[in-house]
């Protein structure tokens, strides 16, 4: 089955199947048609709809806009029929229904591996592999799995983080899949939360730390924000960059600019985006879409 949109026929089977034929959904996933890593222009365009497995639900001033599972399936599905958006982030049961709607076929897909640390959490960054793990990105026929890693300096949690994101980037490299490693410079807050830090001079850094883990590099690529410097993201390293999204909210153009940029840069491959091509302020979905597969793939269609 292969659907454009979420009609109510196609929902109630979906809720009937989750409850009577839940075999369905797995079988769907394992059995769709895979396609190469990277095309002919070596550029790829990710969608990521791996938040809601960290409890974020909200995308610019809509608090609660990815909790609707159908409007956000909807979304998701209307994106990956775009033929030149290449895949898909998620976890398990995005990643389930979207094949069992037929959106995976020829696309690729990876999936999010530790959600543990929730967005709320006082332990947020000591960050559990909660989701996928490397058997199952392999038997399932992922095409690789992402991991997040959260760097601060105080917090014991980070060290535990390490280990378990080295020890799955292993087992993943052992199954000849790629890890996705997204590195991003935190500090902790007056009230004891984890928050993004932006300072440049620190992502620099940890970049470094980033591309320096594991006993073999060959199938690490860095998840990196295009609002970091292009000394940044030119220089720190040779490993393929994906782009992250982020949620721009009402600063969309911005970020639009900050993509273009970025993706000048010779070995960044491509743009993992989530809330700007799901929910992007004053635009549509598709036409949103349509606007990133031009910066990523030079090409309008």
């Amino acid at each position: 089955m292969t659907v454009s949109a979420i009609t109510d026929e196609t929902w109630t089977r979906l809720l009937r199947e989750r409850a009577e034929c839940p075999n369905n959904f797995v079988e769907a996933l394992s059995g769709r048609r895979r396609r190469a890593l990277m095309g002919a222009d070596r550029r790829l365009l990710i969608v990521a709809a791996d938040h809601t497995a960290r409890a974020i639900v909200a995308a610019g001033d809509q608090p609660f806009a990815l909790a609707n599972r159908r409007d956000l399936l909807d979304r998701l599905v209307r994106i990956l029929g775009h033929p030149q958006v290449d895949g898909l982030l998620a976890s398990a049961d995005l990643v389930e229904e979207l094949a069992w709607l037929g959106a995976l076929e020829e696309k690729l897909v990876f999936g999010t591996m530790n959600r543990g640390g929730y967005l709320g959490a006082k332990w947020g960054l000591d960050d559990r592999m909660t989701a996928y793990d490397a058997e199952h990105v392999a038997r399932l026929g992922l095409d690789g799995g992402k991991v997040l890693l959260r760097i601060e300096h105080t917090d014991r949690g980070v060290a535990t983080t390490l280990a378990d994101v080295v020890a799955q980037m292993r087992l993943l490299e052992e199954r000849g899949l790629v890890c996705i490693v997204e590195p991003l410079p935190y500090v902790v807050d007056s009230a004891g939360l984890p928050t993004l830090d932006r300072s440049t001079d620190r992502l620099d850094k940890i970049v470094s730390i980033a591309a320096g883990l594991g006993a073999n590099s060959m199938l690490t690529w860095l998840k990196l924000p295009a609002w970091t410097s292009a000394v940044t993201l030119g220089s720190a390293t040779t490993m393929p960059i994906l782009l992250l999204g982020g949620d721009p909210g009402e600063n969309l153009d911005e970020t639009l600019r900050e993509w273009e940029h970025a993706l000048q840069v010779p070995n960044v491959i491509g743009l993992v985006a989530g809330r700007p091509l799901l929910f992007p302020h004053g635009r549509s979905v598709g036409d949103m879409t349509e606007r990133a597969v031009r910066l990523v793939h030079g090409v309008r269609t």
